[in-house]
């Protein structure tokens, strides 16, 4: 039996193909011990392994072998009878990683757009719970400011006065600000910021388009809009409340086999991905 390289699992009625290796990364599990013919719960039947368990929280025992990572669905909810199977496996760091759902359970994000229009300035805040999720808005957005003629905020600005990229304003890890439009103007001559958001490559100076853009942009990003309210009328402040289920941080299951443990393997938990 140990020599086999593939194994065939009938867990409930759902078939499983993995490799001998696979099932034996934990050693003292009833797994591995099913594939020397060790334990009974397990009856070989033509050539596979059956056993009466369920086959559908298997699969995520599977992928934990495959990977020695717990990555579960949003929307997955059975940590209790996940848990008991992993127990029954005799896969005990997966069992006392799934004890601590607060660990694995994904959280509510949330992110706000302040919007302001002021004459022909627009200004922008962005605050979200997740800093993480700023950061990368931080990369998406950039402001370009340059002297243009004409009047009015469709002016196009002509390409022989290449506009000069301007950082973000960063007041904490969690916010930034920006603004859009005309700062001051002399004669048929105005400083002008233009806005871009990736993956888009248009450069926008009218702040109502650059809030259609942005709101888009989230939208895609897996965001939901749940509110839109105005903060202050007279300073024409709107506020769009957006929310989206943030998948939680991977988990991973270092294994370090060690001499004078008799092969047993030693399970430690560390983050493999880390977020705020």
């Amino acid at each position: 039996m140990s020599s086999r390289e593939v194994i065939v699992l009938n867990v409930g009625g759902v078939r499983f193909v993995t490799r001998a290796s696979t099932l034996q990364q934990f050693p003292e599990s009833r797994l591995a011990r099913m594939v020397h013919d060790n334990d009974r719960e397990f009856k070989l039947d033509n050539g596979e392994f059956f056993v009466d368990r369920d086959g559908a929280l298997f699969s995520y025992i599977m992928d934990f072998l495959r990977t020695l990572q717990v990555s579960l669905p949003t929307d997955f909810s059975d940590y209790q009878r996940l848990q008991r199977e992993a127990e029954f496996y005799g896969l005990y760091p997966l069992a006392d990683l799934l004890s601590q759902e607060h660990l694995l359970k994904p959280r509510l994000e949330i992110l706000e757009v302040r919007f302001s229009l002021q004459e022909m300035q627009t200004f922008f805040r962005i605050f979200g719970s997740c800093s993480t999720t700023i950061e990368a808005l931080a990369g998406q957005i950039t402001v370009f400011t340059g002297q243009q003629s004409g009047q009015g905020w469709n002016s196009p600005f002509p390409s022989q006065k290449p506009l000069v990229p301007l950082p973000l304003e960063r007041p904490s890890h969690h916010d930034l600000v920006f603004l859009c439009g005309i700062e001051y103007s002399a004669g048929d001559q105005f400083m002008a910021r233009y806005v871009s958001v990736k993956p888009d490559n248009r450069k926008l100076i009218n702040g109502t388009n650059v809030l259609g853009l942005l709101l888009d942009t989230l939208l895609k990003d897996g965001f939901r809009l749940t509110s839109t309210r105005t903060v202050a009328s007279e300073e024409k402040v709107e506020c769009y409340t957006f929310e989206r289920m943030k998948r939680a941080a991977g988990l991973a299951i270092m294994v370090n086999q060690t001499t004078g443990s008799s092969g047993v393997a030693q399970a430690r938990r560390s983050q493999v991905q880390k977020g705020k």
